[in-house]
C-alpha cells in the first residue's frame, strides 16, 4: 500500500522540519488537561510535564515503539486525591503532607497494572475482563465525577462570569468547530477565560516575574520520598486503600484507549505488542511519576484524536512531543503562568471535565448494552453509586483498624463491593470476544468508536 496515497504518513516522507511541527501539535493537544490536574490537586505543574514526556518515552520502550500514545495526567485519580488530602485534613497534616502520601498510592495503584498485564499474559482477555465488567467499571467512572462536582461549583463561586465564558467557550469550540479548534477546546476555554480576567485585573502575575527562566522540575521534599523521613504508617495504609480501587476503572479505560488507537491507525496493537505490554508500559510510567511528586499517567484521547486529523500515525512525532514536554517542565517561569490561572477559570474548566467524566461512565455502559432489566445488574450498579457517594458527603469515609486508622474512601469501598459482588452473583451476562478487541472495537460494542 502506497501510504502517502492513502493520506498516511511516516517520518520517510515528511522531513525532520513537519516532524517538529506535529511533536508541537501533539504536546499542545495534551498540555490543556494535562497541566489542569496539578492545578487541581496541588502537584507540581513543572514535574508533571517532565513525567508526562518520561512517562510516554517509557511506554514507547514497553511497546517495542510502535503504538503512538502520548501519556499525559490521569483525571480518574482525582477523587483519590481529594480524599487523602480530607483524611491529612482530619488529623492536622498539611496539604503538601498529605500529597506525598497520596502519591505512594498511586504508586502501588501503577503497580497493580502489572498484575493484570500478568493475568492477560496467562490467561487472556476473557477470562480476565469478565472481573471487570462495564456493569462494576461504568458506575464507577460516574461516581468520580459526581464525587468531584462540589469542587467545581466552589471554584466557580470565585467569579461565575468567568467561569462561564471559559464553559461557553469549550461548548462552541467542541460542537462547532473545525480541525484542531475542535480537539483542543478545553485549552481555549482556559486561554480565553484567563485573557479576559486578566484584562480585568484578576490575575496576579507578580509570582510570574519573579520566577526563574530555569529551575529543575520537583522538590524531594514534594515527593514520595520524602514519607519514608518520619512515616506515619497507618496513614500511607489509608492512602492506598483510598486511591488503589481507582486502578480498575482506569486500567479499563486504557483498553479502551489502544483500542481506539488502533483502530484509527488501522493496526492491530491488541496483539502486536500486545495489552500486556501496552498495560506494562501504562503503569510503569504511572508508579514513577508518583514517585516524584507528578499525577498518574493515562493514554490520552486527546492524542488520538490529533492522529486521526493529521493521519500521521508514526510513532516518532510522538516522542518528539514527549521530548518538547521534558524541555518545558526545566522553565519554573512558565509554571508560574500556570500558577496564576484564576480559580474561577479552574472552576468552570474542572466543572465540564468532571461531567465529562461521569458522561464516560454513562457512554460505558450504553455502548456495552448492559441490561438493566436484569435485576442483578441494577444491584451492583446501585450499591457502587450509592456507597461512593453517600460515603463522601456522609461521614467520608469508613474506617476500621485500630483505633479507626486506616480509612477507605467511598470509591474504594464501592470499587470493592462492586467487584465482588458482580463474582459471586450469579446471572453475568456480558461475554467479550477477543475478536473485538483484536479489530479495534471497543468491547461489546457495534462498531468502532
Amino acid at each position: 500500500m502506497d501510504l502517502k496515497q492513502e493520506g498516511i504518513y511516516d517520518a520517510s516522507t515528511l522531513g525532520k522540519g513537519k516532524m517538529l511541527v506535529l511533536g508541537f501539535q501533539h504536546m499542545f493537544a495534551m498540555f490543556g488537561a494535562t497541566v489542569l490536574v496539578p492545578i487541581l490537586t496541588g502537584l507540581s505543574v513543572s514535574a508533571t510535564l517532565l513525567f508526562a514526556g518520561i512517562g510516554t518515552l517509557i511506554f514507547h520502550m514497553f511497546t517495542k515503539f510502535k503504538v503512538p500514545a502520548f501519556l499525559g495526567s490521569s483525571f480518574a485519580f482525582l477523587g483519590g486525591y481529594s480524599a487523602v488530602k480530607g483524611f491529612g485534613a482530619e488529623l492536622g497534616m498539611s496539604e503538601p503532607v498529605a500529597l506525598t502520601y497520596a502519591c505512594i498510592g498511586v504508586f502501588c495503584a501503577g503497580l497493580l497494572y502489572f498484575v493484570l498485564a500478568a493475568l492477560f499474559k496467562f490467561y487472556g482477555v476473557q477470562r480476565t475482563m469478565r472481573f471487570f465488567p462495564p456493569v462494576v467499571t461504568g458506575p464507577i467512572i460516574i461516581s468520580i465525577g459526581l464525587i468531584l462536582s462540589s469542587s467545581a461549583i466552589n471554584n466557580c463561586q470565585a467569579n461565575w462570569w468567568i467561569a462561564l465564558l471559559a464553559i461557553f467557550i469549550i461548548v462552541i469550540c467542541n460542537m462547532f468547530g473545525k480541525g484542531m479548534i475542535k480537539i483542543i477546546p478545553i485549552i481555549l476555554g482556559v486561554i480565553g477565560s484567563y485573557l479576559v480576567a486578566a484584562c480585568f485585573g484578576q490575575v496576579d502575575f507578580t509570582p510570574l516575574r519573579e520566577a526563574a527562566w530555569f529551575g529543575v522540575p520537583f522538590q524531594m521534599e514534594n515527593t514520595a520520598f520524602a514519607v519514608f523521613r518520619n512515616p506515619d504508617w497507618s496513614f500511607m495504609g489509608t492512602a492506598v486503600f483510598a486511591i488503589v480501587p481507582i486502578a480498575f476503572a482506569t486500567m479499563i479505560e486504557h483498553i479502551g484507549d489502544v483500542c481506539a488507537i488502533s483502530s484509527t491507525c488501522e493496526r492491530n496493537f491488541i496483539a502486536d505488542p500486545g495489552l500486556h505490554r501496552t498495560l506494562m508500559g501504562d503503569g510503569c510510567a504511572t508508579a514513577l511519576a508518583a514517585l516524584f511528586g507528578a499525577p498518574a499517567n493515562t493514554t490520552y484521547g486527546e492524542n488520538t484524536g490529533v492522529l486521526n486529523l493529521t493521519k500521521v500515525f508514526d510513532p516518532k512525532v510522538v516522542r518528539i512531543a514527549a521530548c518538547l514536554a521534558i524541555l518545558f517542565s526545566f522553565c519554573p517561569k512558565f509554571a508560574a503562568l500556570i500558577y496564576a490561572m484564576p480559580t474561577a477559570t479552574v472552576g468552570g474548566v474542572s466543572l465540564v471535565l468532571y461531567g465529562m467524566i461521569s458522561a464516560v461512565g454513562v457512554r460505558n455502559l450504553v455502548e456495552n448494552k448492559v441490561d438493566f432489566t436484569n435485576n442483578r445488574n441494577v444491584l451492583v450498579a446501585a450499591l457502587i453509586l450509592v456507597l461512593a457517594i453517600g460515603i463522601n458527603f456522609g461521614p467520608g469515609s469508613i474506617k476500621f483498624g485500630a483505633e479507626g486508622k486506616i480509612a477507605l474512601s467511598g470509591l474504594a469501598v464501592a470499587a470493592l463491593v462492586g467487584i465482588i459482588l458482580n463474582a459471586v452473583l450469579p446471572g453475568k451476562d456480558f461475554r467479550i470476544s477477543y475478536d473485538e478487541y483484536a479489530s479495534g472495537k471497543r468491547p461489546g460494542s457495534d462498531s468502532n468508536k
